[in-house]
Parts: C-alpha cells; structure tokens; sequence
C-alpha cells in the first residue's frame, strides 16, 4: 500500500506543478481577507490585544485549509467522472491508495498554501515571540485540521453530482471563522451568535493557535480544540471510506 500510494501520490503533486493555478487561487482569498481587515476594518475593531494581524491570523490560517480543501473535492470528482479509477482498480494496486493519494495531495497542497499567507503575514507586521515546540504545536493542529475536513472534501467529491457541487461545500467552511473568536472576541457577540460562536470547533481552535503564537497559557482549549479535529476526522472518515466502497464495488 505504502510504495502505491506513493506513486499515486507523485502523480497527484505533479498536476498541481502543471496547474499552480489552484495554489495561487486558494492563497488569493485568505490573503485579500487579511489586507481588507487589517488596512481597512483593523483601526476600527478593538481586541484589548496589540497588532490586529497578531490577532487574527489563526483565523486566517484556518480560511486558507478551508479554501484549499475545495480542489480536493475538485480534483477527486474529476479523477471519478473520468474513469480513471476504474482503470487503477484494474490493475493489481491496493485500492485504498487511491484514496489516500488524495487525502496526502491535499496535505501538501495546503501546507504549501499556509506557508505563503504566513509570509505574507510577516511583510504585513506580524511577528510571534513562539519558540520552537510551540510553532511545531501550531503546525500540528494546523495539519490534523486539514487532514480532518480533507475526509470531508473526499465525502463532497465522491458523491457531488457536478464539479461545481463538488467544491461548494467549502463555502459555508470559509465562512464558519466569522462566526468564532478570528475576527473579534466573542464577548462582543449578542446572545445566541456568542453562543454559537463560544461553543463551535473553529472558536478553540484559533484560541490555542493564538495563546501559542503569544506564548500565552492555552488552558482547555488546545483539548478541546484536539477533541473537535479528532471527532470530526474520525465521522468523515468512517462516511467517506463507506461511499468510497459503494463507488468501486
């Protein structure tokens, strides 16, 4: 399975090396976000913190896996309405590694995406006092969150009816951190959205992001922020190896 899904994994890498398209497209709107919030809105928003970018890029980093996880969706339903799995399931190949393929593309792909925001971020002023072991900690939760809604993409792109439907789930994804502590503190939320807001995976999440790119205690919220993307992975997980079954048998 390993040597398989290798293979299958360089082929996957070099489509996006031929298409930089879907790369650079995904960096556009986290990155055009950033410069409207922070140039535009940041002067008006108080945090009770410093530099607005310090504040909200987590929830930055999280719209960049949201945006990037849509070409996964994308790609995979192109790969099922071409026949293409239909011609690696002929082959003596262990069909799992098709999947997994995937689910690796989307990792890197994403990982190449995070990386160019977090530069661009430093041209725009953002600066972390965070050693070592906490940017290693923030990688890791950045990294198990995309594996996370990677799985769901794999749901979105093994039963979309239309390449188009494939890649909108994404959507409300993108847009889930505006309803969490990214972009303003909760406490200035009315009622029901603070509760939403309070008690939603994205909220904890971009919490421990922050306190560990501010060297700050992370409290409860890196375990419940570990629980969200280990619950989540493990549901989409189980849902898409179940379609991904009834799509090859």
């Amino acid at each position: 399975m390993t040597t398989d899904t290798t293979i299958l994994l360089g082929r996957s890498l070099r489509h996006i090396t031929r298409s930089l398209d879907t790369i650079i497209t995904t960096v556009i709107t986290p990155v055009a976000m950033m410069l409207m919030f922070v140039y535009v809105f940041g002067g008006a928003i108080d945090t009770g913190t410093g530099s607005y970018i310090d504040y909200m890029l987590p929830g930055i980093l999280l719209i960049t896996i949201a945006s990037g996880i849509a070409y996964t969706a994308l790609r995979l339903f192109t790969d099922l309405k071409s026949g293409i799995f239909e011609r690696f399931h002929s082959m003596p190949i262990t069909r799992s590694a098709v999947l997994w393929a995937h689910v690796l593309t989307s990792l890197v792909a994403n990982l190449i995406s995070l990386v160019i925001v977090v530069g661009v971020a430093l041209v725009m002023d953002f600066r972390s006092g965070a050693g070592p072991l906490a940017w290693l900690a923030v990688t890791g939760i950045l990294l198990l969150f995309t594996l996370a809604l990677t799985w769901v993409a794999v749901i979105a792109g093994l039963t979309a009816k239309t390449a188009e439907g494939g890649g909108a789930f994404a959507y409300p994804l993108i847009f889930l951190p505006f309803l969490s502590s990214a972009v303003v503190p909760t406490a200035t939320m009315p009622g029901p959205v603070r509760w939403f807001a309070e008690h939603q995976p994205v909220t904890s999440i971009v919490n421990t992001l922050r306190a560990l790119f501010t060297q700050a205690p992370v409290g409860t919220d890196i375990w419940i922020a570990l629980a969200w993307c280990a619950g989540i992975l493990v549901v989409a997980y189980v849902f898409a190896t179940a379609a991904y079954r009834r799509k090859v048998s």
